[in-house]
């Protein structure tokens, strides 16, 4: 089925139909009408290739999300569906680029063929080298983080800064004089991955405000790290009674080492961190956590992309969220306190 077989059945010319669909020129309503009556029995879909050439979009954005480590965590799969899931709303299909830099073929080529009508770019570091290209290319483009230079961009991002600063002074209203950080791996630091170094700044910052001894440690994206961190954490100062996460994925390793190691939890030892909902509540006891508001992140990245597409000439805009400690089961109060 084509416009020329839709143009034949509703008695009108094939550049009527394309107008009709496209929109480019006024079609008067009930040649409109006739049109859409004749593609509904029909069920015509117009081809995506042809309605990019007729009207200069794919309905399609790219997702920008490189894997941290060598496959993506529970968290970064949250996103990429709540990014899917805000785009359908809005009509839009997603085409995932995993590779990320302005050298990686899959990048160049989703911006070269112009494969998308405008990019959602995760995974930020503070000097992004996709975030600059997409800039001096005037590319539609949305960060769901920030770069080291935030002004004039169109972002939406967590306060980490603020979200760790909150978790050491839940920590420090407790009683805990001696914490520890669990931050991301090591080679993302030195990346300059910007929730790890604005959640280690926060971190240290209140720290040094509350007077608290503090230890810092990068850990892998995975359980056995996780469980390898708190046996260096309680190796170096046994005395340590609380820790901050950072990494969701190192989760379950966490509370595995405090287990093994004799620390019941919160009675002997308290943990919070910067973790999605739903996966601070599976581990036991719930972890008292500020939640990564995953859906609302993608949906709020979305809505502003497509606000960028409609209006080319909007001042650029951005959300900075910083939602509060929920309180569960894994914090209490250090050990002597009242």
């Amino acid at each position: 089925m084509n416009i020329g077989e839709i143009a034949r059945r509703a008695g009108v010319s094939r550049s009527t139909v394309s107008y009709a669909l496209s929109g480019k020129r006024p079609v008067s309503d009930g040649t409109r009408r006739k049109i859409q009556r004749v593609i509904d029995e029909l069920g015509y879909r117009p081809n995506a290739s042809a309605r990019a050439l007729a009207n200069g979009r794919t309905s399609t954005i790219g997702l920008v999300f490189p894997p941290a480590g060598d496959h993506y965590t529970g968290m970064q799969l949250d996103f990429i569906g709540s990014v899917v899931e805000a785009a359908a709303a809005r009509d839009y299909d997603v085409l995932l680029s995993p590779s990320g830099v302005d050298s990686d073929r899959s990048f160049q080529r989703m911006l070269g063929e112009r494969r998308v009508d405008g990019a959602i770019l995760m995974e930020i570091r503070l000097e992004d080298d996709r975030a600059d290209h997409l800039a001096a290319l005037d590319f539609p483009s949305v960060t769901i983080g920030r770069t080291a230079r935030p002004e004039g961009g169109w972002w939406v991002s967590l306060d980490h800064t603020a979200l760790a600063a909150s978790c050491v002074h839940h920590l420090a209203d407790l009683g805990h004089r001696r914490v520890a950080l669990v931050n991301r791996p090591e080679q993302l630091l030195r990346a300059g991955y910007e929730s790890a170094h604005r959640g280690l700044d926060g971190f240290t910052k209140a720290a040094a405000e509350r007077g608290l001894t503090v230890r810092t440690y990068t850990c892998g994206d995975d359980a056995a790290s996780g469980q390898a961190c708190v046996e260096r954490i309680l190796r170096d100062d046994p005395a340590t009674t609380g820790l901050v996460t950072l990494n969701e994925a190192a989760l379950g390793g966490l509370y595995r080492g405090l287990a093994g190691a004799g620390r019941h939890v919160p009675r002997d030892f308290s943990v919070t961190g910067v973790v999605a909902g739903r996966w601070a509540e599976t581990v036991t006891p719930q972890l008292t956590a500020a939640d990564v508001p995953a859906r609302e992140l993608g949906r709020r990245a979305v809505d502003l992309l497509v606000e960028r597409l409609d209006h080319p000439g909007a001042p650029p805009r951005h959300h900075l969220l910083t939602p509060p400690i929920s309180l569960r089961g894994s914090t209490g109060p250090a050990a002597g306190t009242a």
